[in-house]
């Protein structure tokens, strides 16, 4: 059966972005409907996902946040994971989350791939009967 899927991108650092989305695309099967909606940072995508709830069958939140010398990558990373958590939950729809923490751009480079096991998340939960 066909089904619809937002991606929600922070292209904060546009080519992690667009490793993260190459590999969730690969993927989610072609006969479904796939829409990309791109913010600025980590910190946009649940309330981008929360007002497309309705709209869509499951979710992927792709992004990453790279760790600076300030608290600031602490606070966005727990904001934005507990409030995917808590979107999927009460909605009862599967959100992947792929945001990266990574403590450094060599670390983000090696995990652009991450957007495929989002996917699969997404893909399982919605498999389920």
């Amino acid at each position: 059966m066909k089904k619809k899927y937002l991606i929600v991108v922070a292209d904060y650092y546009k080519d992690i972005a667009d490793g993260l989305i190459s590999s969730a695309l690969k993927i989610i099967p072609k006969k479904n409907i796939i829409k990309i909606i791109k913010v600025p940072g980590a910190f946009e995508i649940p309330v981008t996902i929360s007002k497309n709830l309705k709209k869509y069958d499951g979710f992927l939140a792709l992004g990453c946040v790279i760790k600076g010398q300030t608290p600031h990558f602490d606070f966005i990373s727990q904001a934005s994971t507990n409030a995917i958590m808590k979107l999927s939950i009460e909605s009862k729809k599967p959100i992947g989350n792929g945001i990266i923490t990574c403590l450094n751009m060599a670390q983000a480079r090696a995990r652009r791939k991450k957007g495929a096991e989002a996917a699969e998340a997404v893909i399982s939960v919605l498999s389920q009967q």
